[in-house]
């Protein structure tokens, strides 16, 4: 995994929470009811949140773990993105039930992310 490529993937998952917290705030206002809404910008914050890990992981490892990187990659997928499919597709009276369970999975991998960074962080502190 280099530095580039987490960085990159960082940025990209940061504009794309600006660009659905904007299409929340202003598209899907009208057709959402409020815990809709909510549930949506839950999925946004939590991406964002952890666009911005990414940032911090690609600028403070010369190499970056793969576990960590793919921990925190594959649990905002799951995790926000399975929101945003859940929200989506109850508004349109079709929710997608099988989405569900998949959003603790990206939550899990959000956590072990955060686990393998602060062993990682240890590491390096103390190695």
């Amino acid at each position: 995994m280099t530095q580039q490529i987490v960085l990159i993937t960082g940025a990209l998952f940061g504009m794309l929470a600006v660009i659905f917290g904007a299409f929340g705030a202003h598209a899907l206002q009208k057709v959402l009811s409020n815990e809709q809404l909510k549930s949506f910008e839950t999925g946004v914050k939590y991406q964002m949140y952890h666009a911005l890990v990414l940032l911090f992981i690609g600028s403070y490892f010369k190499v970056p773990n793969s576990a960590i990187y793919y921990a925190f990659v594959i649990g905002i997928i799951l995790f926000s993105f399975s929101i945003y499919g859940l929200v989506l597709s109850d508004a349109k009276g079709k929710k997608m039930k099988f989405l569900g369970p998949i959003t603790p999975l990206g939550g899990l991998l959000l956590i072990v992310g955060w686990a393998l960074l602060i062993y990682k962080i240890s590491q390096t502190i103390h190695g």
